[in-house]
């Protein structure tokens, strides 16, 4: 006789760690032994500041999550700061190195569109400036495009107390029942995410069919499993820390802080199975997408696309017109676009071999798309996407 399948509840503490926090400390850690700095974990400088120091407590410059005290007791004694919290209350006062939010909203907009939805949510918390700047960003790519986005907020923490946790899940099932299925959805956190799925289960929703996710920073553990694993963004925090130490330096150097803060470009997305999908009604454009993400990178055109779904070429270029308002030859390079960009960010190898193995075959191609279509040459968006240890 087959077992039912074992239900298990998990009563973890999954805040910590974040990703933000521990790959942060990486970065910094990098440019300190290449400095040969000596680092001193202090989670109270702004205390140690505030009391009288001897010699060697003195800190010569601080990074960290600044609060107000921090801030107050570092300008009293004239020790640089540099802050790595977006949404610190004492941002404004000090110089600073965050991820570029209102840009990974774009990214994640840029890839529900390109799946063909047409209906869009986010869902994040009001109190986080870096959700405000995504919101923002995903907002501003999806309206230009036509469609409206469904906005609702959820707390920042959920864990404080059963109070909160069963407010956090009503929150949930009041927004998603303003959406409208097929549906591109992004969360601001992973767990969040989590709870989404659990929630269209529920509904009897299907993931990503009836609604696709995108959720958080690319936390691993709860983006993995279990399945439908989770798209993620991944910032690479770990440059956030090197460019922090690297402002400091300057700083402790006696240099002027940036007028505005230092803002950096994520390095796209992890895409997972819950935006597998292609929101598209025509089942045989929804097959030509999928060949085309299965095939970009090989050197096929648009009679290829139409002979591998059985179709007359003009048919599905029609086809394409009425569902997503551009011809074929756009969406393959759109998706050869994509790899690229995931090869500049995220690996050392060549142009010439990334334009080749993405479908654009020369680096003379690659470089006239980059420069139409992203504004930067392949190498500027290399460079502001990768850790520099010479930046």
């Amino acid at each position: 006789m087959t077992r039912e399948p074992r239900h298990v509840a998990l009563m973890l503490d999954l805040q910590w760690p974040y990703k933000r926090h521990t790959e942060v400390y990486a970065g910094i850690q990098r440019f300190a032994e290449e400095r040969g700095w000596v680092t001193v974990i202090d989670e109270f400088a702004h205390d140690t500041l505030r009391r009288k120091q001897r010699a060697a407590e003195r800190y010569d410059g601080i990074i960290g999550r600044a609060n107000h005290p921090l801030a107050r007791h570092a300008a009293a004694r004239g020790v640089p700061v540099v802050n790595v919290w977006p949404s610190s209350p004492a941002r404004h006062l000090l110089p600073g190195v965050f991820p570029d939010s209102a840009e990974v909203g774009r990214v994640v907009a840029e890839h529900l569109l390109a799946r063909g939805f047409r209906a869009f949510a986010t869902l994040t918390s009001p109190k986080n400036a870096d959700n405000e700047l995504e919101v923002k960003g995903f907002t501003r790519l999806v309206r230009e495009a036509g469609f409206g986005c469904a906005s609702a907020f959820v707390p920042q923490d959920p864990y404080r107390d059963l109070a909160q946790w069963k407010n956090a899940v009503r929150l949930i099932d009041r927004a998603m029942t303003a959406w409208g299925p097929p549906v591109g959805v992004y969360v601001g956190q992973e767990v969040y995410g989590r709870l989404v799925v659990q929630a269209a289960q529920r509904r009897g929703w299907r993931v990503p069919a009836d609604v696709a996710i995108v959720a958080g920073k690319n936390q691993e553990a709860l983006c993995e499993h279990p399945r439908p694993s989770l798209t993620s963004v991944e910032i690479g925090y770990d440059r956030i820390g090197y460019q922090a130490a690297g402002l400091l330096d300057r700083l402790m150097d006696g240099h002027e802080p940036p007028a505005e803060p230092i803002r950096l470009a994520p390095h796209g997305l992890v895409v997972r199975e819950s935006t597998d999908f292609f929101a598209v009604e025509n089942t045989t454009v929804a097959a030509a997408l999928a060949y085309i993400a299965a095939h970009g990178h090989r050197p096929i055109g648009p009679d290829d696309v139409a002979r591998a779904v059985g179709a007359e070429t003009r048919t599905l270029q029609n086809y394409f017109q009425k569902a997503l308002k551009r011809p074929v030859a756009t969406e393959i390079r759109r998706v050869r676009l994509e790899r690229a960009k995931r090869e500049l960010a995220q690996s050392d190898r060549s142009l010439a071999v990334i334009a080749r193995d993405v479908g654009f075959g020369t680096i003379q191609r690659l470089y006239e798309v980059f420069r139409r279509e992203v504004g930067v040459s392949p190498g500027e968006y290399r460079k502001q996407r990768q850790l520099r240890s010479d930046g």
